[in-house]
């Protein structure tokens, strides 16, 4: 079955006695681990007791798919239940996992770690089909969600963000849920000393992160630099950044523009209109977005922005390969930009 959204945390508390498999996958490693390790440590008192948990990998099981079934089958030495970690799956274990799926009931819960998966996916569509499994996509953040994670870890440190920093970290962090409170640790531990968080705590520890190699890109494409665009993509994507969440942070850059161009359309001088956006443009962006918005009118930016909508949408639906339309769509809105360049100068 497929777990939706709304589900997926009365899911990680295992409160089903029929489960036999649970799997995770999507290109948010970190996410896809962190409901993981949720999930196994709901099933079992002891993650790191070697008598009830067995850890095994994809092709561990493509070369002998009959382990599986062994290791699921096989009964605690210790009394109780029994877990067994699959990680590192692919198609190919589908065939295996399918015979401990018809079969009679099993001693173990198999917890399975994918990366992404397309709807076609043998392995997804086994999961996804079976009464007895249960799947769970882990993607990317949407700014909500890191906002959501952002307060959580930092209220257990006793701290609060301000207004600002919330802002500014929701929009630079995200592409992965286990960097993500990487960088928020180590937030909350250069401002210990303090009871609240400012957007210049923010920006001086989360200044590195990937969300601002998103940011680049973006810069890259509204810009037109195409050699500074090629250079950021390859590097994110080898890192194994979500094509849509590069698409996302191009858009919310898009968006942003749109926003003080409509200021500015409005009356505003171009400093007033970038100084009212929240959450305030990062002061190494200034002079780039200063130059964007005077290239780029209301309407081509709406147009472009519609365009990465329909590319993201392209990423999830079509199954053509994503980086090559996130690729594609950059260098359309590049294109797009010198030709904004040209008509100014």
């Amino acid at each position: 079955m497929k777990i939706p959204p709304r589900q997926i945390e009365a899911f990680l508390k295992n409160s089903d006695p029929g489960l036999r498999a649970a799997l995770f996958f999507g290109s948010d490693e970190g996410l896809v681990r962190e409901r993981a390790n949720r999930l196994a440590a709901s099933s079992v008192d002891d993650v790191t007791d070697a008598f009830c948990v067995a850890d095994l990998t994809g092709p561990e099981i493509i070369k002998d798919p009959a382990r599986l079934a062994d290791e699921a089958n096989a009964l605690s030495l210790t009394g109780g239940a029994r877990l067994v970690r699959l990680r590192g799956a692919t198609d190919g274990i589908a065939e295996a996992l399918r015979f401990v799926l018809d079969g009679p009931a099993c001693e173990a819960l198999i917890v399975i770690e994918a990366g992404p998966l397309a709807p076609r996916s043998a392995l997804r569509k086994l999961i996804e089909g079976s009464k007895r499994a249960g799947a769970v996509g882990c993607y990317p953040d949407e700014a909500n969600d890191v906002a959501g994670v952002v307060r959580d870890t930092l209220r257990t440190h006793g701290l609060t963000p301000s207004n600002d920093a919330l802002s500014y970290l929701a929009g630079n962090l995200g592409s992965d849920r286990r960097v993500t409170r990487s960088e928020i640790e180590k937030l909350a531990l250069y401002a210990a000393d303090q009871q609240s968080v400012s957007l210049e705590d923010a920006q001086a520890v989360v200044a590195d992160n990937a969300g601002l190699g998103l940011d680049d890109v973006a810069l890259a494409a509204a810009e037109g630099d195409h050699t500074g665009l090629d250079r950021g993509l390859s590097k994110l994507l080898l890192e194994g950044v979500s094509p849509v969440a590069v698409l996302r942070a191009a858009a919310r850059h898009l968006q942003r523009l749109h926003q003080a161009a409509g200021l500015t359309a409005g009356g505003k001088r171009p400093k007033e209109a970038m100084a009212a956006l929240r959450p305030p443009v990062f002061f190494k962006q200034i002079g780039h977005f200063q130059a964007q918005l005077r290239w780029w009118t209301q309407a081509d930016l709406g147009l472009a922005l519609e365009y990465l909508i329909e590319a993201e949408v392209k990423c999830k639906s079509t199954g053509a390969p994503s980086e090559a339309l996130c690729s594609r769509a950059l260098m359309t809105i590049a294109n797009a930009a010198n030709r904004r360049r040209q008509v100014v100068a």
